[in-house]
């Protein structure tokens, strides 16, 4: 059985880590912030570790089955009896995969930081909200019900806006984790619907619980979660649709993505913690959850969480092709493999080798968390060295930044799926699955994943290669030093080496062991395509040439189209102020300043107007009080003598 306490430690230790710097950090741990925070993160991961040794290899298989336990359980509110919200562990094997993959990734970020950050005036504060983010993101996946899960939800999205607006100074910084939180936050106004509809329906928040009662055919629960209906759909297919909703809103897909390019204005080693394992992975990680529920009572969902995830992956790699800003072109490169991971699960069905494509996008997840953290901290040393982030500043790179160089280069061959490194494998199952289940998610699949080694590549060409590095009076620190290198080092080694890992041994939609197979004839086309990718590549960045501005003036719309994102980001801005805010804010606050308002003001108006007619009754002068009184009196005398008689 796990281990509650241990299991515990793993949050609680960078949630001690926030309170501390929070508190006491700029007084009491100020030259020593880093290092603390580091010491508990290395604890947490650590602990991490060990459960998922002993998950994995001694208590959690019986039966050939990986089991789920809830080692933990407190009741914190009780609505009515079988109805609470409870905040507790849940174990399984998404859980323990991604215990580890958070730690090992927040870990590399804060060693990393403390050659990056140092000597920022809010060294301590930055710490602080790392233990923050690294918390709320742990308190996520060990959620035991889907109200906790929300908690924990809203928890990371609180801290990525302090992360992201960490240069609070900067008015770019200040707007881009303003957008990050707004665009979010209507995506959890879905989410939070989704779980007032599946709790209704199954009378649970236990995810256990929830998952038994909505995917048995002939239970009241099931029953009344398909009679119920809304425009003809019902109650279960909204619910399970809307939960995806806040699940895309947070891994930022199409159309709520919007945030996500914005979120570089926060420091790079924020990006890498962002970007790679942690929020982005929340919406998958939240499909995952509540998978058998998607597959078994609504497939018509998942069709819908295919689709959005192979427009979103295609989509973003065509806008990754045309942008300067590097850190911009990974994290459209983020959003195309969220997409990927997507997409394996809307082609995916539960149980078996038809749940392949659950498999093939966590391992995804497992792999990307590497190469993408090692992608972002590369291009943080590159940054560091060159203090921009613009490709027309770089060039000729490999020399001043040899380890730097070859970490990025393993990065690129990873993502792009070169065997054997670590994406070729992960992506292959993702591409079967797809191919298995749908051929037009399949080609688009495998498109995407020609325009990713291609972008992917003329990143590299742009920084390393090009042209020979001119420095522009720029103060060089050399590549950061041994805590910047280290973290490259380690992530290269998972980069190159974690596709080896059997992961369908360890996760799968039904707990059973799922054995990977590979398949050399159906790995040609996406191979050569991917190769294909790279040379293209070569060809037009390697050396300064005018071939790229060629090409980029034979597409012209196109081009133009795609470098500014598809206009995406002005439709919302039409749609928000001259829609939303003249047809609907304007008349909204007329109403509300003289309808609203004015009744109020009216109501105080017409008393103080009373008062002032009655207010000389009260004059204090006896004389009059007396003829009124005799007033009243005659008054009242010829009421009774003549009139009521």
């Amino acid at each position: 059985m796990p281990n509650a306490t241990i299991i515990a430690l793993i949050p609680l230790l960078p949630l001690a880590g926030f309170v501390l710097l929070g508190l006491f950090g700029r007084k009491v741990f100020r030259n020593s912030s880093g290092i603390l925070a580091t010491v508990l993160l290395l604890a947490s991961t650590v602990l991490a570790l060990y459960t998922a040794y002993e998950y994995f290899f001694v208590y959690g298989k019986v039966d050939s089955i990986y089991q789920k336990f809830i080692p933990l359980q407190l009741t914190w509110l009780e609505f009515y009896k079988g109805l609470s919200i409870d905040m507790g562990i849940y174990i399984d094997p998404i859980s323990v995969m991604m215990l580890v993959v958070v730690t090992f990734v927040s870990l590399m970020v804060h060693i990393y930081s403390l050659g990056y950050m140092k000597g920022e005036e809010r060294f301590p504060v930055y710490y602080s909200f790392l233990g923050l983010f690294t918390f709320s993101m742990l308190g996520l996946v060990l959620a035991s019900n889907i109200f906790q899960i929300y908690i924990f939800w809203e928890l990371v999205g609180v801290s990525s806006f302090l992360l992201i607006g960490y240069y609070y100074d900067k008015p770019s910084a200040v707007a881009a984790c303003k957008k990050a939180f707004i665009v979010t936050r209507f995506a959890d106004l879905g989410f939070l619907i989704g779980i007032l509809i599946l709790s209704f329906c199954s009378g649970t928040l236990d995810f256990q619980t929830l998952i038994q009662r909505l995917t048995v055919p002939g239970s009241s629960e099931f029953n009344t979660a398909v009679s119920y209906s809304f425009m003809g759909v019902s109650a279960i297919t909204w619910g399970a649709a809307l939960v995806f909703v806040g699940g895309a809103g947070k891994s930022a897909m199409f159309p709520l993505h919007i945030w996500l390019p914005d979120a570089m204005e926060g420091p790079t080693p924020v990006s890498a913690l962002i970007h790679a394992a942690t929020m982005v992975v929340a919406g998958v990680f939240l499909v995952t959850r509540l998978f058998p529920v998607f597959a078994i009572t609504t497939p018509n969902t998942l069709v819908i969480v295919g689709w959005v995830g192979a427009v979103s992956a295609i989509f973003a790699a065509i806008i990754a092709c045309t942008q300067t800003d590097i850190k911009r072109v990974l994290a459209y490169s983020t959003m195309s493999q969220i997409g990927y991971m997507m997409f394996a699960l809307g082609v995916s069905k539960y149980g078996g080798e038809a749940g392949l494509g659950f498999t093939a996008s966590l391992f995804h997840l497992f792999t990307h968390a590497m190469f993408k953290a090692l992608l972002f901290l590369a291009a943080g040393a590159v940054i560091h060295y060159v203090h921009s982030n613009e490709m027309k500043d770089m060039g000729g790179l490999r020399k001043q930044l040899p380890i730097t160089h070859i970490t990025f280069l393993i990065a690129c061959l990873a993502i792009a799926g070169v065997p054997p490194f670590a994406g070729f494998f992960s992506k292959e199952e993702i591409l079967l699955a797809a191919y298995q289940n749908n051929i037009a998610i399949y080609y688009i699949a495998l498109i995407t994943s020609g325009l990713t080694a291609f972008y992917m590549f003329r990143l590299y060409f742009n920084i390393f290669w090009s042209k020979p590095y001119e420095s522009h009076g720029e103060s060089h620190h050399g590549e950061g030093g041994f805590v910047m290198m280290l973290p490259l080092v380690l992530l290269a080694i998972g980069a190159a080496a974690a596709g080896f890992i059997p992961f369908g041994e360890y996760v799968s939609s039904d707990g059973t062991p799922l054995k990977s197979n590979f398949h050399l004839q159906f790995s040609i086309a996406p191979v050569v395509l991917g190769l294909t990718g790279i040379f293209t590549a070569m060809w037009l960045y390697r050396s300064q040439n005018d071939r790229p501005a060629k090409i980029a003036a034979s597409l012209n719309g196109f081009y133009k189209a795609a470098y500014h994102k598809f206009y995406i980001d002005e439709v919302y801005v039409f749609i928000t102020k001259k829609i939303l805010f003249n047809l609907i804010g304007k008349p909204a606050a007329w109403f509300d300043r003289n309808v609203v308002d004015g009744a109020v003001n009216l109501t105080g108006a017409t008393t103080q107007a009373i008062s002032v007619g009655i207010k000389k009754i009260q004059s204090g002068k006896v004389q009059q009080y007396a003829i009124y009184f005799l007033a009243g009196v005659i008054v009242l005398a010829a009421l009774f003598i003549y009139v009521w008689k």
